[in-house]
């Protein structure tokens, strides 16, 4: 997402590198295209004209800070700049004082709202909260099953009075159903519209009446551009929105509706969703926004994705691994099923700075490399998987897997030397603690991040892995424990 936006930013910082300082002239011309760059993303006049305002006074007013250049005191600026139209800061889901948290979702059809019903309950309930889904979207009545069927897909009550109630009675006694049945959080899936009318929105205020909710999140599909701005002014001056959810953002959108909402209403971004998958749903973080809109990564967000799938005894266990060479193929395997459950190879490369802008094309390659790597373990035994020196002495072994697997012997000989040699580098990352640079890091035929050998991550990523931990590993926090009931929703 961002790609094209993201570039013409570049090419407007760019128009500044080789100056000695920002002033009056040359800033012109970085502004003019930065502009062009939000209007053809489809961000709002109206939000436009004040940002290019706040970088234009913010960059003529700046201090020349010595060793800063001026293009990347430039893109410094529109950082902050565009963090500050999005909100600033996440903005947790309001909580109920007692009882359970009302959250009503708006929107219009085909935005996704009873998917994204469904996200925001697996989320919640990864929080240890309990919630109850409400189908009351009665003029499609493949919502009310697609709803239910979600709801079996991912552990969570869904109540429903069939396609032939009122939807605010519906409502109403999907809230009673919650507070009688100890729920924390009640979410209830509205009708949408083809397009916003008078009918619409008066039968949203009779629901909101009816429910006297916490929360009103309006989904929006990413991809109506400008669109964004007219349903967002139009829900929160008759419904009165109190936050939103930013759906498709994996698609072809070019992000106008992120840079929006805020500015056009007042009210945050909640969340995003960023693919199909019940899982792919985010807390809206705008600096972690922005860094992705201007291709600098999103890292914390990549760490929160590892800490969701891994557990701190299995993370340790594999490390003795590594240390003492015992890592192995079943193993490897193992690691290419969990990055496979974090999200494609390219949306986690372009989570990683300097990736952003990385080439599809050595994208596909890396994918197709990791098949074939799946494809011979697959072809494998047990006892080879366990042992990778049984296949380095025996070339019988290795035309075996070949022939299993659909590939050429020279193609195995190469996975197992890519594997040991592979194995060497992670055994030395796992010993001192660091990414070790130069040439042959990470598996070959795979897109590298190209990480040096200094620092490593940047000390916020560091500090929400839990700091570093014996022998300079890197720790996940654990998962909360089974049972544990989180209290509130500020960490959501």
């Amino acid at each position: 997402m961002f790609e094209e936006l993201s570039q013409r930013f570049e090419a407007a910082a760019k128009s500044l590198r080789g100056q000695a300082e920002i002033s009056e002239t040359n800033i012109e011309k970085a502004l003019k295209d930065v502009r062009r760059a939000l209007l053809a993303a489809d961000v709002s006049l109206s939000v436009v004209k004040p940002f290019l305002a706040t970088v234009r006074e913010q960059a003529l007013g700046a201090e020349v800070v010595r060793g800063v250049s001026p293009d990347q005191q430039f893109i410094k600026l529109v950082h902050e700049a565009l963090v500050e139209v999005m909100g600033g800061a996440n903005v947790p889901l309001n909580q109920a004082p007692s009882g359970p948290s009302i959250i009503l979702l708006a929107g219009l059809q085909g935005a996704g709202k009873t998917t994204a019903a469904a996200k925001l309950g697996l989320h919640l309930k990864e929080k240890r909260l309990r919630p109850l889904l409400v189908a009351a979207d009665v003029y499609r009545p493949a919502a009310i099953d697609q709803l239910h069927t979600l709801g079996r897909q991912i552990g969570v009550d869904v109540f429903s009075l069939g396609p032939d109630e009122q939807p605010e009675t519906i409502a109403a006694a999907g809230v009673t159903k919650g507070r009688e049945g100890g729920f924390d959080a009640v979410l209830v899936d509205t009708a949408g519209r083809l397009q916003i009318d008078e009918e619409m929105m008066a039968e949203m205020v009779r629901i909101r009446t009816a429910t006297n909710p916490h929360e009103v999140l309006l989904v929006v599909d990413a991809m109506i551009g400008q669109e964004a701005a007219v349903l967002t002014r139009a829900f929160h001056g008759q419904v009165g929105i109190t936050g939103a959810v930013l759906t498709k953002l994996d698609g072809d959108s070019r992000g106008g509706a992120a840079l929006s909402i805020r500015q056009v209403s007042g009210a945050p971004i909640k969340f995003i969703g960023t693919g199909e998958k019940v899982e792919a749903l985010q807390p809206f973080h705008p600096e972690r926004m922005a860094s992705r809109i201007l291709g600098m990564g999103d890292v914390l967000t990549l760490v929160e994705k590892a800490a969701r799938e891994v557990e701190v005894a299995d993370m340790e266990k594999m490390q003795k691994k590594l240390i003492e060479a015992r890592f192995d193929f079943a193993d490897f395997l193992q690691q290419m099923r969990l990055i496979k459950r974090m999200g494609s190879l390219g949306s986690l490369m372009k989570m990683i700075p300097g990736m952003a802008r990385i080439d599809d094309g050595l994208l596909r390659q890396g994918e197709a490399q990791v098949k074939r790597v799946e494809a011979m373990i697959g072809s494998m035994t047990e006892a080879e998987r366990k042992d990778p020196d049984l296949l380095a002495a025996s070339p019988g072994r290795r035309r075996r897997i070949a022939t299993g697997s659909g590939h050429a012997a020279a193609q195995v000989d190469k996975m197992l030397a890519d594997f040991q040699r592979m194995r060497s580098l992670m055994q030395k990352m796992s010993r001192d603690g660091g990414f070790p640079g130069g040439p042959g890091g990470g598996f070959p035929g795979l897109p590298q991040a190209g990480l040096g050998s200094g620092p490593g991550l940047p000390q916020t990523a560091r500090a929400r892995m839990g700091g570093r931990g014996k022998g300079g590993d890197m720790a996940v926090r654990s998962r909360p424990k089974a049972g544990r009931k989180r209290k509130g929703f500020a960490d959501l």
